[in-house]
């Protein structure tokens, strides 16, 4: 793999002089993608808390600015690419265990997962846990967290019919011709459905800027330990550490640990206005670091700069995206966040089951993880992870 020089800080001159139309396009359609699907799962998550409108753009704005700065400034400083967005398994495992806390509550676990994140990518303490829990055991716990998704999919197909077959239909037929595309052209395609069958109620969306709502954070130990601590989890496995293998693959050398710590900052700052979690991109970074964006590697990172920019625009206007998610009928929201969850589904399902000494506890942890129990006001994501922890242990101990 050919690995691209180490560049100094792009300055205003340079990015006028290395901007082109194809990265500036790339960036765009990344940011397009993020919001396609990934931000239906949100808008589940917050449903299911119970959350007030005002907190939900709060929440938006939150998540979009941090994405925002933090890919700005990370693309000049190293000259690279460098996608950020939200936790997008964090944003499900919300959806998931979310109506066990107060939203107070929350905020303090997601101000723990920050500081986390922060010290882990600062340190490289994250590497050295990583080799303690079985790879295959988180894989387990995300894809436990997943899972209703999926299946929430078909359920709204039974549902309302005439609107999730069109979006299943476009959605494989995508997949097998344009799979980059397939979950925003499912998107449109639900919403043309949607008009077709008179279920979009857009006649009271109003442009308005979003204002952000400050809670002041609870600290409750249910709450962090069955939130920040799943929720640290998913964001450094699940979108920090594929976001760095998506710039490795594309041959960059940027160091990881500024990286991620630049992200766990931002999340810290803006947990008190709902950032759940700001983190490297995966799936949406892979359009901006490969030759679509430029033929040329060292002048890729204008897509990460126009990502950026685009992100912070949106988030100015975080009130109008919740108007438009609140006029979508319930089942497009749900067959959407299924369906753009269906990769890092199977890709948790994969890496659970990929090595056959670690299967079984692999198998403990999902079902813990799917069964929803809860203990001691905790959340399964959690017992899953210590489920299968000492499952591996029990298993691969050994005998005197």
């Amino acid at each position: 793999m050919r690995q691209f020089a180490q560049a100094t800080t792009a300055t205003f001159t340079d990015l006028r002089r290395d901007f082109s139309v194809s990265a500036a396009v790339a960036g765009l359609i990344a940011v397009v993608v993020s919001y396609g699907g990934p931000a239906a799962i949100i808008f589940q998550a917050a449903d299911k808390a119970g959350l007030s409108s005002g907190q939900v753009a709060s929440w938006i704005w939150a998540i979009s600015i941090g994405s925002g700065l933090a890919g700005v400034g990370l693309s000049l400083r190293y000259r690279v690419p460098v996608i950020v967005a939200w936790s997008t398994p964090g944003a499900a495992l919300l959806a998931a265990g979310w109506a066990a806390y107060s939203y107070p509550e929350a905020i303090g676990a997601f101000l723990l997962a920050g500081v986390a994140i922060t010290i882990f990518g600062a340190t490289g303490l994250f590497s050295a846990l990583m080799e303690r829990i079985p790879s295959a055991v988180v894989a387990a716990m995300l894809a436990g967290i997943l899972f209703r998704f999926g299946v929430d999919v078909f359920t709204s197909l039974r549902g309302a019919p005439l609107l999730v077959t069109p979006m299943l239909a476009c959605y494989l037929a995508m997949k097998r011709l344009k799979p980059r595309y397939a979950i925003l052209t499912t998107l449109c395609t639900g919403l043309a459905a949607a008009a077709a069958l008179g279920l979009l109620h857009l006649d009271s969306l109003d442009a308005a800027l979003a204002r952000p709502e400050l809670t002041t954070p609870v600290f409750s130990l249910g709450a962090l330990i069955g939130l920040g601590v799943p929720l640290f989890m998913v964001t450094m496995t699940g979108q920090n550490a594929t976001g760095l293998g998506v710039l490795r693959t594309a041959g960059y050398k940027t160091p990881g640990g500024p990286l991620v710590a630049a992200t766990g900052i931002l999340s810290t700052l803006l947990a008190p206005f709902g950032a759940h979690g700001i983190n490297l991109a995966a799936i949406t970074a892979a359009i901006c670091t490969g030759p679509e964006a430029h033929h040329s590697p060292d002048r890729r990172y204008v897509a990460g700069v126009v990502c950026g920019l685009a992100y912070l625009v949106i988030g100015l206007f975080g009130a109008t995206l919740v108007g438009i998610f609140a006029a979508l009928p319930a089942a497009l929201v749900a067959a959407i966040s299924g369906l753009a969850l269906f990769g890092a589904l199977m890709a948790g399902l994969t890496q659970a089951m990929e090595v056959e000494a670690q299967r079984e506890a692999a198998l403990v942890t999902f079902l813990i993880t799917v069964s929803g129990v809860t203990l001691w006001g905790i959340g399964s994501a959690f017992w899953g992870l210590v489920g299968g922890v000492l499952a591996n242990a029990a298993l691969t101990a050994r005998r005197g």
